[in-house]
């Protein structure tokens, strides 16, 4: 996984920065995760009608093996566990989709709050070391432990406060890399105010950057779904996700094999697709 920094470079030209973008766009990682991610997307959106059975459809027959008409073979209901691996992408992607934006404003608008004054910045930087201090998990188990309770809301709240300080940061250390570069100065100077500085000048700046910690932010975003129905404080069964079939097929093994690696290789190949995506805009968009 690339790790994101703060882009140091002044104002971009407008043709030069179309060309970065078309340039990380064409690079054959981005291309590759680009199309993981959206046959997956397509598979979970379109599940209603190309799943084969019901998401809880069952069947007299628990635990069939692998045969054209279960893909996956059966649960210890009878249902087929192809179709609820289907259903299951529609969780992970609107986790993902609907939380990691909201942490993202949130944290880029705290992080250029830094950037007004000091004492703001000393006390948004305290409240994102507490938040930091924190694991995905163990923030997962406090969230859910509150009025929200378990299910896909304490999922997509964890979701936003793991990523609030990490877009958080990151604005930040554009602005610090930035403040005293000469069109910054030159902005000042003309008697621009320091908001518009940040919000017209320097955020620009820093939106490729940006960019890259959400395609990462996307695969860790399945990862806390997965980690917090596994351990049953996200989605709970019978509702699909692929975590909870994770939890669920722990249990019967030896049962059906393929219970488990359904959901296995589909989180796999998610997380792959939003990190290749990563890599290849990180590659395009920030790499001189």
């Amino acid at each position: 996984m690339t790790a994101v920094t703060a882009p140091s470079t002044v104002t971009v030209p407008m043709e030069a920065q179309r060309s970065r973008w078309s340039r990380a766009l064409r690079h054959p990682e981005t291309v590759a995760g680009i199309t993981i991610v959206a046959v997956l997307f397509l598979l979970g959106v379109l599940a209603p009608w190309i799943a084969p059975y019901g998401v809880d459809a069952q069947g007299s027959d628990s635990f069939a093996g692998i045969s054209p008409a279960h893909l996956l073979g059966t649960d210890e209901f009878g249902r087929d566990v192809f179709s609820r691996v289907l259903y299951g992408i529609r969780q992970d992607v609107l986790v993902a989709g609907v939380a990691v934006p909201i942490g993202a404003v949130v944290g880029t608008v705290l992080g250029l709050a830094c950037g007004l004054h000091r004492i703001l910045d000393a006390v948004i930087q305290r409240i994102f070391d507490v938040m930091l201090a924190f694991t995905a998990l163990v923030l997962g188990v406090a969230v859910a432990a509150t009025a929200v309770g378990p299910g896909i809301t304490a999922i997509m709240v964890t979701v936003v406060l793991v990523n609030v300080p990490l877009f958080g940061r990151l604005t930040r250390s554009a602005l610090q890399s930035q403040r005293g570069r000469d069109y910054v100065v030159a902005a000042e100077v003309i008697g621009a105010g320091r908001a518009r500085v940040i919000v017209r000048h320097i955020l620009p700046n820093a939106v490729d950057a940006l960019i890259v910690q959400a395609a990462l932010s996307l695969s860790m975003a399945v990862f806390i779904e997965g980690a917090m129905s596994f351990v049953g404080i996200g989605i709970r069964p019978p509702a699909p996700s692929l975590g909870a079939l994770l939890r669920t097929s722990v249990n019967f093994l030896t049962q059906n094999q393929w219970y488990a690696l359904g959901p296995i290789v589909v989180v796999t190949a998610l997380v792959l697709g939003f990190n290749l995506i990563a890599d290849g805009l990180n590659r395009g968009l920030l790499r001189r």
